[in-house]
């Protein structure tokens, strides 16, 4: 069995050659930018692109509608809130006339019955 033979200058670079030969061959061989497949697959990827942008605008009215919503609603809950405060101060307005009421009724029959006497 013989050793191996390092290939030499003329046949690394004739190596070199054929590689970019195939490299050439290989570009030259790819289809151009007005080939129908090309075009084909240009359309395909503008509608995928289209209907991104089309599903993107959706979640995005989606989630402005959602904003609005919960700003309604915690709208609705602070307005709940004010007329529930609003509501207890009243009744407890109410409370304190009725009891100072029962207290001046009681200071007068007092006084009625000092006066009697």
């Amino acid at each position: 069995m013989r050793g191996f033979k390092q290939p030499g200058f003329a046949d690394r670079q004739k190596a070199a050659q054929q590689a970019r030969q195939s490299l050439l061959e290989k570009f030259r061989a790819q289809p151009g930018p007005d080939d129908p497949e090309v075009v084909k697959r240009r359309e395909e990827r503008e509608a995928i692109a289209a209907r991104r942008e089309q599903a993107r605008l959706q979640r995005e009215a989606a989630k402005a509608e959602e904003k609005r919503r919960q700003e309604e609603a915690a709208a609705a809950e602070a307005a709940r809130l004010a007329r529930e405060a609003e509501e207890a101060a009243a009744r407890q307005a109410a409370l304190e006339a009725e009891q100072k009421a029962k207290r001046d009724a009681r200071y007068a029959a007092r006084k009625q019955r000092g006066k009697r006497k």
